[in-house]
Parts: C-alpha cells; sequence; structure tokens
C-alpha cells in the first residue's frame, strides 16, 4: 500500500463516516474505492444475492427467445 496525498472534501468524507460508522477518513476512502471498483464476494455476500433478480421460469424466458428478444441484428 502506498501513502497519497488528496484534496478531499471533509464533508462528504464525515458524512460516509457516520453513515457507515467509519472511524477514520482513511478507512472512509477505503471504503469508498472498495465499493466504486468493487472486490470479489466471498462465499457468504455470494449466498445473499440467492434469489434476487432473475425470476423467469424457463417458458418465460424460451417466449423471449420466440419472439426474438435479446438478439442483435447479424447482418
Amino acid at each position: 500500500m502506498s501513502r497519497t496525498n488528496i484534496e478531499i472534501d471533509d464533508e462528504l468524507v464525515a458524512a460516509a463516516q457516520r453513515m457507515y460508522r467509519l472511524d477514520s477518513k482513511r478507512s472512509a476512502v477505503d471504503f469508498a474505492l472498495r465499493r466504486l471498483v468493487g472486490e470479489p464476494l466471498d462465499r457468504d455476500a455470494a449466498l445473499a444475492l440467492q434469489g434476487s433478480g432473475f425470476d423467469f421460469t424457463n417458458d418465460q424466458i424460451e417466449s423471449f427467445s420466440d419472439a426474438g428478444m435479446g438478439q442483435t441484428d447479424q447482418s
């Protein structure tokens, strides 16, 4: 890890610290960067996503294909 000096909005940092109960500016910046860039999910976090979002039956998915949805022009 390296040391970097940056100009940063103190009010935004303080807001992040309050919202996420972070104890330092460094932890707030680290948290924000990890949220922005992303980091791999561990097993528990991945399992927590199970069932969120995509909720179609096989028949519905096939009907999308039959209707030409999701297909791009191949010409």
